[in-house]
């Protein structure tokens, strides 16, 4: 059996610690990458690339919310990305499934039901929560969000989600290690697919599917 290769995403060296025994109790040999921001998970993602999953907190240093899976999803689409989060409620979960997760964890479960994720994920199938059985998106203008959202580029995800943190363009740019010039650039094409006038607006917007959220 080969050696299956797994990021863990989480901010929590405690919650690391917890997936990290999950993950050990499970058969055959295992790689354990570990990430406490969003951007060592952006990197780790780019330096492990034939990793076969990652276990992502939605909300980590460095990322807002559903912007870091959309970035990842996007620029890394061969790795699956499983949500890890508190916030387990049926429209959480939905948000996260319709924006390319390939399962969904609660903080809350036992680590035989994390175990039971993984191996769902890892066997091609989607996992979801006990109890969990399935969403519908009922407000128009947030489907039409989630399918604005699905539009933006990797980098412009990112972006995004560094608009949300509160930093300047000239602190974004340095972090990418990009010109302002760009990040300028990134703005305007974020405002143009979401359809607003200021940055500001843009971050009132991703803060709409992320409203239920908390961890």
């Amino acid at each position: 059996m080969s050696t299956l290769s797994i990021i863990i995403a989480d901010d929590h060296p405690l919650f690391r610690g917890a997936l990290r025994q999950a993950i050990g109790g499970m058969e055959g040999d295992h790689a354990i990458i570990e990430a406490g921001d969003f951007s060592a998970a952006h990197q780790a993602a780019a330096e492990h690339s034939g990793a076969d999953l990652m276990l992502l907190d939605l909300a980590m240093p460095g990322v807002s919310g559903f912007s870091g899976l959309m970035a990842l999803r996007a620029e890394f689409p061969n790795l699956p990305v499983v949500i890890v989060s508190a916030s387990d409620d049926a429209s959480t979960v939905h948000r996260a499934l319709q924006l390319g997760a390939s399962g969904f964890i609660s903080k809350s479960s036992g680590i035989d039901d994390i175990r039971a994720a993984i191996r769902s994920v890892l066997a091609g199938d989607i996992a979801t929560p006990p109890g969990y059985h399935g969403a519908v998106e009922t407000d128009p203008e947030s489907a039409d969000l989630i399918n604005r959202l699905r539009t933006l580029t990797p980098q412009q995800s990112r972006v995004l989600g560094m608009l949300a943190e509160g930093l300047l363009n000239k602190q974004i740019a340095y972090e990418l290690g990009v010109s302002e010039a760009t990040i300028k650039a990134h703005v305007s094409a974020i405002l143009l697919k979401l359809n607003v006038d200021s940055r500001t607006q843009a971050v009132i917007q991703l803060g709409k599917i992320n409203t239920s959220m908390v961890a």
